[in-house]
């Protein structure tokens, strides 16, 4: 191991937190990696990358996609080290504190400090739960929206509960002939004033579940939905069937590293600190008692992250960096800025 190959912070995930926690810690001079298990930086954000965004601070609304874009280049503006395709097995102290990170391809990446920002790790969906809906999976039942332009004049049933279902259900209101929302809950698990707009403007009927699909051809065409409580069916007609339940995600090699964990989710102190020294976590895979799931809440770990990291390093160091206006590191860079 040469003194090269050791990084002052290494990232493991490259969604927002671990995007923004390279772009901070390169205002605070650290030599950075990002270690990401897919092949494109953004994380979870590509699920659902023509969603319309609008609760970034300071940003218009836009499709999610842009706002990947303009993460990946703001991460990329100190340079740091990018690995992809690439998941972290385990990782072990050494006897002189420096940290030895095992990936599943064989190779060993050596830090000073890791922030594990690995979102939900790798999700699955989660299916809809019936005999049959793997053969129409390449027709009309779908578990994201990748064209809503697609759904135009249709009849569509949303199932599902959470804010994925209720955005997806607005947006898609505004292109099709008629969109029916069904939750077996009778409470939606959403922003409150996005369920009230979508009352409004869809058919939502609770507490309801999917239990039969009809046929024709390799399409759906009739929907049987069961009151959970009355167990009275409804069949509905329908031309494009969305399911939207969720991800179940994995973290328990997490767990094997030594990190304390809560509810599946790997436990954190105000200050970002994790069970491990020199281990800091950001983002979805996180929790404390004041987390903000947000995307400008994972920048705000992404941040608090670093700084405790930079300060685990160097105890003296300033407890943050220079804010972006009065920081030399971005002198030359202000220069290079054809507008300013």
């Amino acid at each position: 191991m040469n003194e090269e190959d050791i990084y002052d912070v290494t990232i493991i995930g490259g969604g927002p937190a671990g995007m923004y926690a390279a772009f901070y810690a390169g205002m605070r001079d650290m030599k950075v990696k990002i270690i990401e298990g897919k092949d494109q930086l953004g994380g979870f954000l590509h699920t659902y990358a023509e969603k319309t965004i609008w609760d970034v601070g300071g940003l218009p609304p836009m499709k999610c996609s842009k706002l990947i874009e303009w993460l990946v280049q703001q991460a990329n503006t100190f340079n740091p080290r990018i690995v992809l395709n690439c998941k972290v097995e385990r990782f072990t102290r050494l006897n002189n504190g420096i940290w030895s990170m095992y990936t599943t391809e064989g190779d060993i990446h050596y830090t000073r400090t890791i922030i594990v920002a690995v979102g939900r790790g790798i999700a699955e969906i989660q299916k809809l739960e019936l005999q049959e809906p793997i053969e129409y999976e390449q027709e009309n039942l779908h578990y994201t929206v990748q064209n809503p332009e697609h759904f135009s004049g249709k009849r569509v049933l949303i199932s599902g509960g959470g804010n994925s279902a209720v955005d997806w259900a607005i947006e898609l209101a505004k292109l099709a002939h008629s969109v029916v929302v069904i939750h077996r809950n009778n409470e939606f698990r959403a922003m409150e004033r996005n369920v009230s707009e979508m009352n409004n403007i869809t058919d939502v009927r609770t507490p309801y579940s999917i239990t039969q699909l009809h046929n024709n051809g390799k399409r759906i065409q009739q929907v049987v939905i069961t009151h959970m409580e009355s167990q009275d069916n409804v069949v509905l007609e329908v031309d494009e069937v969305v399911i939207s339940h969720g991800y179940k995600s994995n973290l328990s090699d997490l767990a094997s590293c030594g990190l304390e964990m809560d509810d599946g989710m790997v436990l954190m102190s105000h200050h970002a600190q994790t069970s491990l020294p020199g281990v800091f976590a950001a983002g979805d895979c996180a929790t404390h008692e004041s987390k903000v799931r947000l995307i400008a809440g994972a920048f705000n770990d992404a941040i608090v992250a670093v700084n405790s990291a930079k300060q685990y390093m160097t105890p003296d160091a300033p407890q943050m960096a220079y804010v972006s206006s009065h920081n030399e590191i971005f002198r030359e860079k202000n220069r290079q800025i054809p507008s300013l």
